[in-house]
């Protein structure tokens, strides 16, 4: 009798736990839609192992995304400063933080950031991943200036999250990594692939004269000569996501790279931007410095400033720039903007 009663037993806690394993759950995978000009003309996207992507952490990721709860008071959300509206970056030249102190660089926009294949990120790249990335600002103290443990406890003693969170990962204790891997799915699915201009290169429609002139100036090592730092139409990202000393200034104010490396060689250098979505994400630059895309391209038409490390892609720096005229000034405008992809800006509206 007391062996048939130790069978029972062990019979009811293999039961027991067969339940609890199928009860458990098991977030459900979400590849990333990879636009046909990308799968066509580059790699694939940087997906980490240990953070793949599924419906439930997207889900997770753009909750947080917009909740002002990872703030010290509850007051700011990453997209305060990163807004969809603004191809993901801030109309403001200089983002303010909780207690109103501005930052000294304007936002960088958020899209397409699967495809950041160095994995360095912000414009002197001193991140190195994009999980990384979303973890600097909630401990910045001119940004969000709380505190990882503060925000944890928010979190797990909140009415909803930590049940999304074990639907996410599979556990309801919740801490900075999980927070910043839940990001980091949402920020990869933010994906920008439907402009004009990629309309035009799918044989979907036709560009105007003027805009088939800004992309020809755009191209022409003569005249504007832009492709090498911000791709061509075989790079749908339109950046070259490397560092770059663009002719800002003479002096440096903010060494960028130089800071982050400790090499000389590298003051004064940026992150190249995605000339995607430019129509949106004004003012332009690391220091939000120009205000309008005229500003830009008369910058690199005539505003070029010499300095030890120039970059060697600045041939005509000696003359200032590349002395655009005034129509070709204008076309490369229409160019410029023919890159704005209005799908993906109300896409979140």
């Amino acid at each position: 009798m007391k062996k048939w009663s130790l069978y029972i037993v062990i019979l009811s806690l293999y039961f027991s736990c067969t339940n609890e394993s199928v009860d458990k759950y098991v977030a459900t995978p979400s590849p990333i839609r990879i636009p046909k000009l990308f799968k066509d003309n580059i790699l694939p996207p940087v997906i980490p192992i240990d953070n793949p992507q599924t419906v439930e952490g997207i889900a997770l990721g753009k909750k947080l995304f917009f909740d002002p709860i990872l703030s010290a008071d509850n007051s700011q959300s990453c997209a305060d400063c990163h807004a969809p509206e603004n191809a993901f970056t801030d109309s403001d030249r200089f983002s303010d933080g909780i207690d109103g102190i501005l930052g000294t660089r304007n936002s960088m926009p958020l899209f397409n950031l699967a495809w950041n294949y160095d994995e360095k990120f912000f414009w002197d790249g001193n991140t190195f991943s994009l999980e990384h990335q979303a973890f600097v600002p909630v401990s910045d103290p001119i940004e969000m200036n709380s505190s990882w443990v503060d925000v944890e406890q928010k979190l797990q003693q909140h009415a909803e999250y930590p049940v999304l969170f074990e639907q996410a990962f599979g556990t309801s204790k919740i801490d900075s990594t999980l927070v910043t891997k839940a990001i980091a799915q949402f920020e990869r699915t933010l994906i920008s692939s439907n402009s004009k201009f990629d309309k035009f290169l799918l044989g979907d429609i036709e560009l105007t004269p003027q805009e088939l002139n800004g992309f020809n100036i755009f191209m022409d090592e003569a005249k504007g000569d832009c492709f090498h730092c911000h791709g061509s139409d075989k790079n749908p990202l339109w950046t070259d996501n490397i560092f770059h000393n663009n002719g800002l200034d003479e002096i440096f104010a903010d060494l960028g790279l130089g800071a982050v490396t400790g090499d000389p060689a590298d003051n004064g250098k940026f992150k190249s931007p995605s000339l995607r979505n430019i129509e949106f994400t004004a003012p332009y630059m690391h220091d939000g410095r120009f205000a309008t895309l005229e500003d830009v391209i008369n910058h690199y038409s005539e505003g070029l400033k010499t300095s030890a490390t120039i970059d060697p892609l600045m041939k005509k720096v000696a003359q200032g720039g590349v002395g655009l005229s005034d129509r070709d000034k204008a076309d490369l405008k229409l160019f410029l903007l023919s890159l704005s992809d209005y799908e993906f800006i109300n896409s979140f509206n």
